[in-house]
């Protein structure tokens, strides 16, 4: 017999998959509670349940696509068939491979709540974790930052991790907005980390 406790967890694991699925395909525009719900196949009133508002739905969207794409990076680093550039290489195309939108919503940062929206969350709904992004984030960070320091040392695994983080995220902008693949470029985002490899490698 299923408790309380597991269908609650099945039924925020669906809403965040159809919360997911529904960022895909629309962007943030498309998410809604209500539609969330309809997509998970919930009552209209699970969503409200589970979550305050639709940016404690995005923020609880984002910290669990930190967590994936973070177990993606400790799966690759812990392979043993790969080489250290090899491993680095997986590293960043596990994030330059996330969709559009949902790139977008890793990087995204919502405003800080003034007092009135605070205490609607308090009243109205679960107030949840808006933290949970950032701590994911900062784990993935770790993660990557391991993998680095395989390829560079301890000593250079921060500054050469800084360099690589921010090149990975001008390459996503550039391959999410398709400019890479113009006659003025002439690149994709997978030849573009092969070169700044074999550039921190060497």
């Amino acid at each position: 017999m299923v408790t309380r406790a597991e269908s609650a967890a099945a039924t925020r694991r669906a809403l965040l998959d159809a919360a997911a699925s529904l960022l895909d395909a629309g962007g943030p525009e498309a998410v809604t509670l209500r539609e969330v719900g309809a997509r998970a196949g919930v009552t209209r009133g699970a969503p409200y349940r589970h979550f305050a508002d639709k940016d404690s739905l995005l923020t609880a969207v984002a910290a669990q696509t930190w967590e994936r794409l973070t177990d993606d990076v400790h799966a690759i680093r812990a392979d043993p068939s790969r080489s250290a550039e090899e491993k680095l290489r997986g590293a960043l195309g596990v994030l330059l491979h996330v969709g559009p939108h949902l790139y977008q919503l890793l990087f995204w940062q919502p405003g800080r709540l003034n007092r009135l929206e605070r205490l609607h969350r308090q009243v109205c709904g679960p107030e949840g974790d808006p933290d949970a992004a950032s701590r994911a984030a900062e784990r993935f960070q770790d993660e990557l930052l391991a993998v680095v320091a395989d390829v560079v040392g301890e000593k250079d695994a921060r500054h050469y991790g800084a360099l690589l983080l921010t090149s990975a995220h001008g390459i996503a902008g550039m391959e999410h907005s398709g400019q890479l693949g113009t006659d003025k470029w002439q690149t994709t985002a997978d030849a573009l980390v092969d070169t700044l490899i074999r550039m921190i490698a060497g």
